[in-house]
């Protein structure tokens, strides 16, 4: 299955209402296991880690330059100065 671009799997196990989950972002291999009786709610908390493992992404490529920028900016404009 496919969320966001970022391909996972959830997988029941032999252990009743435990699945096993895994997905693949960038180069890291995340997995896990989770316990609920739904299929369907297995795969919400997978979806759930890979929207956040993407937020984490897209706040740490701000370049430090930028957020240098940014806080320069915000002291300006604190003072007046702009």
């Amino acid at each position: 299955m496919i969320h966001r671009g970022v391909q996972y799997t959830v997988v029941a196990t032999a252990e009743p209402d435990i699945w096993e989950w895994r997905y693949e972002f960038g180069d890291q291999v995340k997995t896990g296991r989770t316990q609920t009786r739904l299929a369907a709610l297995a795969a919400r908390r997978v979806k759930s880690k890979i929207d956040a493992a993407l937020r984490a992404s897209q706040t740490n490529s701000v370049p430090a330059a930028s957020v240098a920028e940014r806080m320069e900016l915000v002291k300006a404009t604190s003072h007046g100065l702009t």
